[in-house]
């Protein structure tokens, strides 16, 4: 547990934010530095900016290893943030997207989406699934000549993760209409999920000096539709029955779904738990959850990140769909 001096005890300051009278959120810009896209001829792998949805200021970052083979695997990416903050060209999301786009490899669109509590849940998820069909039928030469549309993925990290298992459910009832896309799976990283109820690893991390309960609860609270509890679907999918069967669609798709996690998170019974929720439906899931570290530990520690590439090269390479 956290020393008493670590003990967070204003969550707003925590996250560097201001919630204003009229609800709206003021983000201190110094606090999460921005990078601008890669197009160096030294680069490794470059980077470009493309509108998505002006009317809603939706963009995305995509990242494309300088010398490609004909065609990649590609990875739809959402990032984190309790949808609250972030964007695509946050120096830490930028630099984690360009280093699995270079060593994976594979052609990777980081989707930005419009956060909360100005835009509430489902707001991100709706840009989510906007994010996916524009990818299908922009017009840009690095999709065209370097995207394998029949090898898709979707993943996120922490809220993107949340973001990338919910617009898959959407994802799974309208794959017809996704075409030529084919989804093959989706990979939730240290997916941000939670609950009314406490559970064992939240009350153990209440103290958590990286990422502790009180924090993830006021995101949920300027997240959630005005009103919703944490046993909200889009919080916990678990607290109730799957009622549009969409899982069972899932399953029926052969899609598989990779689950990472840490036990020095808070988070780790909630990822658990979908985990067995979705190995009851039959849906071909891995869980891959390590001992200590913290959330969002991939982000500080560089030699972490590439065990992490590891396990995606594998999920992501494997000739099991």
């Amino acid at each position: 547990m956290a020393a008493e001096s670590s003990i967070i005890v204003d969550p707003c300051a925590y996250l560097h934010i201001t919630l204003n009278p009229d609800g709206t959120l003021t983000r201190s810009p110094d606090a999460f530095p921005t990078a601008s896209p890669t197009i160096s001829s030294t680069a490794t792998v470059l980077s470009k900016d493309i509108p998505i949805n002006p009317a809603n200021n939706t963009w995305a970052r995509i990242f494309l290893p300088k010398q490609p083979p004909n065609k990649l695997p590609l990875l739809l990416y959402f990032h984190g943030g309790g949808f609250i903050l972030g964007s695509p060209d946050l120096a830490m999301f930028h630099e984690f997207c360009s280093n699995i786009a270079g060593e994976l490899p594979v052609l990777l669109v980081s989707a930005g989406y419009r956060l909360a509590p100005e835009h509430r849940l489902p707001a991100a998820y709706d840009d989510g699934m906007e994010a996916l069909r524009w990818v299908k039928t922009v017009e840009d030469d690095w999709l065209r000549d370097h995207a394998d549309y029949s090898n898709c993925f979707v993943m996120g990290s922490s809220a993107g993760a949340n973001m990338a298992y919910h617009v898959g459910l959407h994802a799974a009832r309208e794959t017809d209409d996704l075409s030529p896309l084919k989804i093959k799976g989706l990979i939730l990283h240290q997916p941000f999920f939670g609950g009314v109820r406490r559970t064992e690893s939240e009350l153990r991390l209440v103290n958590d000096p990286f990422f502790p309960p009180c924090v993830s609860d006021l995101m949920w609270e300027l997240s959630l539709p005005v009103g919703a509890d944490r046993d909200h679907t889009y919080c916990n999918p678990t607290a109730g029955e799957d009622s549009f069967g969409v899982l069972d669609e899932m399953e029926r798709l052969g899609w598989r779904v990779l689950v990472t996690g840490c036990d020095g998170d808070q988070l780790i019974d909630r990822q658990t738990e979908l985990v067995k929720m979705m190995e009851k439906k039959g849906i071909k899931v891995e869980g891959r959850f390590g001992g200590g570290d913290f959330h969002g530990f991939e982000f500080d520690d560089s030699s972490k990140a590439k065990l992490l590439h590891l396990v995606l090269q594998d999920f992501i390479f494997s000739d099991s769909v």
